[in-house]
């Protein structure tokens, strides 16, 4: 009886290891399946994407019509910029072409701005930074 027994573990664990082998390709197939599919979803994700992109740099943006409406200057900005209405973009931009055509950028800190008599009585102050300089001028605009 001894040697049924044997033969029989035998057979059993032959049979258990062509079961295994048969099975794994099975698995390598179907990752196979799972990755192509994947790949195609991601392939279709990526052109959808790119369509949307597209779409969104057709439209323009409208500019805020708080910024383009023409607001004429004070006696003292007026020196500086001109006397003709101008909106606030275009005031600043003036007033940049001012201070680099008179170099009154500060040499060490270029956020500064060094005033000249005619900038003094816009902004009251002899040294202004570039962002208080929008805040001091929009006082001088109606």
């Amino acid at each position: 009886m001894a040697k049924k027994k044997k033969a029989t573990k035998k057979k059993a664990a032959k049979k258990a290891t062509k079961k295994k082998v048969a099975k794994k390709p099975a698995k390598k197939a179907a990752k196979k399946k799972a990755t192509k599919k994947k790949a195609a979803k991601k392939a279709k994700k990526k052109k959808v994407a790119k369509k949307k992109v597209a779409k969104k740099t057709k439209t323009k943006r409208k500019p805020n019509a708080a910024f383009m409406k023409p607001l004429t200057p004070s006696p003292e900005l007026a020196a500086v910029v001109g006397t003709t209405p101008l909106p606030r973009t275009q005031v600043v931009k003036k007033l940049w072409i001012y201070i680099k055509k008179h170099d009154l950028q500060d040499a060490k800190n270029r956020r500064n701005i060094n005033a000249d008599a005619n900038l003094k009585k816009v902004f009251g102050k002899n040294t202004v930074s570039m962002f208080e300089m929008t805040k001091l001028v929009s006082k001088h605009l109606k």
